[in-house]
């Protein structure tokens, strides 16, 4: 979904910032914060050469098209069986995002799951999303988004509060299977939830985005199954699961966000 390109020092990184990786009014795109996270974790993963645990970003400013953004990697703790590293994405002098993470495994026979993947329509019985402002383009034109339950961002009709669920299929339309970054992005559509939530015109401006990453198994469409938690002082919160089709809890995330109304 995007190059991430070496450099002779093993700990950076750099990732050129194309109109298909951002969102957003097409006189204002941004590299789309879920790219940046992914982008941190395939990084991590590279110069641990160990799975990513979980992973949290904060997001502190945004990168434009055809800019250029470099990815340095500390990695302050090795252990025998996980590293703690963290990601400073920057151009120049600029911070854009601040990623710590927790990366490795242990061998075990046992696994298992206390959460179970609501009944909703198969992808293909679901009416696929409408994007606002037309950002049916860029990063948004690579996903297909289809909606099991609950109103979504670009959903004109929506005029009464909601109880905050939203439950959609999420593929990527270039074949590439769930992994960890196709989930870090995934994760990054919390706020597709708000309008739903409050039957207002809204969305919101990510702080942060943490992700917990469980079993992950191959397939093409991920079920994010997204909760509004609470509304106040201006912020709102908000959290997802995502499970592959037959039901394997792939991955748990959050979000805060400061709550954008629209005209």
């Amino acid at each position: 979904m995007f190059e991430l390109t070496a450099t002779h020092n093993s700990h950076r990184w750099y990732l050129t910032v194309e109109k298909n990786l951002c969102t957003g009014p097409s006189d204002r795109q941004f590299l789309f914060g879920g790219v940046g996270m992914a982008a941190s974790i395939q990084a991590m993963e590279q110069t641990c050469g160990r799975p990513v645990i979980w992973a949290t970003a904060q997001y502190l400013s945004f990168a434009r098209p055809g800019k250029i953004v470099d990815l340095d990697v500390w990695v302050p703790v090795t252990g025998r069986q996980t590293s703690q590293a963290n990601v400073l994405l920057h151009i120049e002098d600029q911070k854009i995002i601040s990623v710590q993470a927790a990366l490795g495994a242990r061998e075990g026979d046992y696994q298992d799951q206390w959460v179970t993947m609501p009944d909703v329509p198969k992808p293909d019985d679901c009416a696929e999303a409408n994007f606002w402002r037309g950002d049916g383009s860029g990063l948004n034109a690579r996903l297909e988004i289809r909606i099991a339950k609950g109103q979504f961002h670009g959903d004109r009709s929506i005029r009464e509060r909601g109880d905050g669920r939203l439950i959609f299929w999420l593929r990527s339309r270039e074949g590439q299977a769930a992994d960890a970054r196709l989930l870090a992005i995934a994760a990054d559509y919390v706020p597709s939830a708000i309008a739903g939530a409050t039957g207002l015109h809204a969305g919101g401006n990510s702080l942060d985005n943490t992700i917990r990453y469980g079993r992950i198994v191959p397939c093409e469409w991920v079920l994010c199954d997204v909760q509004i938690e609470s509304l106040a002082n201006g912020i709102v919160h908000g959290r997802m699961n995502l499970y592959a089709p037959d039901g394997v809890l792939m991955a748990t995330a959050s979000q805060s966000m400061i709550l954008r109304v629209h005209p």
